[in-house]
């Protein structure tokens, strides 16, 4: 029987968001995010201003969880928090917070993988979501990872594939700065792409063996044909900017999909769940809820705000880590990379 007054702090400081959640066991209480906007006139995440925004952020963004939630610090089971992967200094922020405070409390310290946070998103107890169950196939897209899990439990996971070279969220981002849009450019590819034809212009997939993704040459096959097309016409950008992204965006969508078809065919299963930023993609969404008609999956495609970095999918893996008692001491390191 679960207990309900377990209630779990959880500290996310991977990137650029700081963000903080209180949990009481799988429900989510408060879920608050700080953006950090001064990253847009530098066209990326600038790592050492990124960690100073943090320090800034975090005890406001800690204060307003709380106070969301209506609970008081002493009522708190557990601190959660990003171990990795992630930027080092803003990781640091988020961690050493974690450890003073859990210290201060004299309760247990929990250390959560950011990427099985994303995967383990889908166990927040959300009225109208339902909740996979296992095993399932995991596709997670982000800025900085694009991986295919077979989950078999919650923290028993296996890439089976994953990109060779850059992530499908830098391969937007880049595509959107090769077509001069504004940082971060994923979501104006998006927005786009929905007013334009996605067969106007083709752009060829590259041939990865196996479940494995490469997103480097699609990037490069874009720049030279905006070189070409611009020097034949200085206007064709503006003149056809729904079109090509609307373009690149099916692209995109079509590798992700013949890989997640070849691992449903390899693997048997047929659950699948996204997670990751990229994965607020309304042509994502709407394909893989298509594909639950066209080739009989189960699809699972998170709420907006659990997409993105946030504070409760910590939460979440934090909960599951206290039934377990997997808990660290203050000699936990962060990790820029870490393995599932």
């Amino acid at each position: 029987m679960q207990n309900p007054e377990v209630f779990i702090l959880s500290i996310e400081s991977s990137c650029d968001d700081t963000a903080a959640a209180i949990l009481q066991n799988d429900k989510v209480l408060s879920n608050v995010v700080a953006n950090q906007l001064i990253h847009t006139q530098y066209g990326g995440v600038v790592p050492e201003l990124a960690s100073r925004a943090h320090q800034q952020n975090i005890v406001p963004v800690v204060a307003a969880a709380l106070d969301k939630a209506n609970i008081k610090k002493e009522q708190l089971s557990a601190i959660a928090f990003t171990q990795g992967p992630g930027l080092m200094g803003s990781l640091l922020v988020g961690s050493s917070f974690a450890k003073s405070l859990a210290l201060a409390l004299q309760i247990p310290l929990i250390a959560v993988n950011h990427m099985q946070a994303h995967v383990l998103a889908h166990f927040i107890d959300e009225e109208g979501y339902e909740k996979p169950n296992f095993p399932f196939l995991a596709l997670t897209i982000s800025g900085g990872h694009t991986q295919i899990l077979k989950v078999d439990h919650f923290f028993e996971m296996t890439v089976i594939g994953e990109t060779t070279d850059d992530a499908v969220g830098e391969a937007f981002d880049k595509s959107a700065k090769i077509l001069g849009l504004p940082y971060p450019g994923g979501p104006l590819i998006d927005k786009y792409a929905k007013l334009g034809n996605p067969k106007a212009f083709a752009f060829t997939k590259p041939k990865v063996p196996g479940l494995n993704f490469s997103f480097s040459g699609l990037k490069t096959a874009i720049l030279y044909f905006i070189q070409k097309k611009k020097l034949e016409n200085p206007n064709f950008v503006e003149e056809n900017l729904t079109d090509i992204c609307a373009s690149i965006q099916y692209t995109i969508i079509e590798i992700l999909m013949d890989k997640l078809k070849l691992a449903v065919n390899e693997t048997g299963i047929t659950q699948i769940t996204i997670g990751g930023g990229v994965s607020a993609n309304s042509g994502i969404r709407n394909r893989l809820k298509e594909a639950e008609n066209k080739y009989g999956w189960k699809t699972f495609i998170p709420k907006f705000e659990y997409t993105t970095d946030n504070a409760a999918m910590i939460g979440i893996v934090g909960y599951q880590k206290f039934l377990t008692q997997k808990f660290e001491t203050s000699a936990v390191v962060s990790k820029a990379r870490i393995q599932l």
